[in-house]
């Protein structure tokens, strides 16, 4: 993660009314930049997104879509600065673009999983289902959601930020990505785990958002066993997860969790 305290934040001054006051002020906004992504030199999309972390960036949105078999297959990420925004250039000699008629060829909002994606059925492929793994206290669930908050620093000056997190068994959070879009903290955390080699049986992910078809097929993709949300699933995204063998959870609060696809990995009250 980086550790830049103001990074992935701007200040401006504001006009802040108040019921028998009002002033100017300063306000700490989140930071929202066009990015490219380039494989071999070669633009694939403009994604917007917060301008940090973006090596992370590269490799989870890399293997999430399916355009490198392994994280082996990236041999290098060049991140640059522009004027207009951030290139992020991947070296990735096996990278499997889709021919010019289909490639992504239209932008992406900061809001957007699969943007630009040209055919229905380049998006609805279920990924291959993932393997089973240990077995989970639903408590550990509720012990990671308490705790998320206190790992989002950006989030804690902006209000704007989106956050993805890996727990461990006990629910013990260890890596916390942020991004103005869901999917792009999610991609960032995707792309810390396996750029240190982290076991995606030993833990969870846990989002802050709502669990749509894209952050299961990212997830499953991967080979995530589990992944919780503090929001609601879509129907397409409980559909997903149960063709891919990924237990889907939402509304991860205080002493109660729904259980959408997959129940078998959890045991115990909450």
């Amino acid at each position: 993660m980086t550790t830049d305290a103001h990074a992935g934040r701007g200040r401006r001054t504001v006009t802040v009314h108040g019921q028998d006051s009002h002033g100017s002020s300063e306000d700490w906004l989140a930071e929202e930049a066009p990015v490219e992504v380039r494989y071999n030199g070669e633009p694939f999309a403009v994604m917007m997104a917060t301008p940090v972390d973006l090596e992370d960036f590269a490799r989870g949105f890399s293997l999430s879509e399916g355009l490198v078999d392994s994280v082996d297959g990236i041999h290098g990420v060049d991140v640059q600065a522009r004027l207009e925004g951030f290139v992020v250039d991947i070296d990735a000699p096996s990278v499997a673009i889709p021919q010019a008629s289909d490639a992504r060829l239209l932008p992406g909002r900061s809001g957007c999983g699969l943007c630009g994606s040209r055919r229905l059925e380049d998006v609805l492929q279920a990924p291959t289902p993932v393997a089973d793994g240990p077995l989970l206290d639903s408590a550990a669930l509720q012990r990671a959601s308490l705790d998320l908050e206190r790992f989002q620093p950006i989030n804690a000056s902006t209000g704007a930020m989106h956050a993805a997190a890996w727990a461990a068994l006990d629910g013990r959070i260890a890596i916390v990505r942020e991004d103005v879009g869901r999917h792009n903290a999610l991609d960032k955390l995707l792309g810390a785990l396996v750029r240190q080699g982290v076991d995606l049986r030993d833990g969870f992910v846990l989002v802050s958002s709502r669990a749509s078809y894209e952050m299961v097929t990212k997830a499953a993709r991967l080979g995530v066993g589990l992944l919780a949300a503090v929001s609601a699933p879509t129907a397409l995204a409980v559909d997903l997860a149960r063709a891919s063998n990924l237990t889907l959870v939402g509304f991860v609060r205080p002493g109660r969790q729904v259980v959408y696809s997959h129940p078998q990995r959890l045991r115990g009250p909450v």
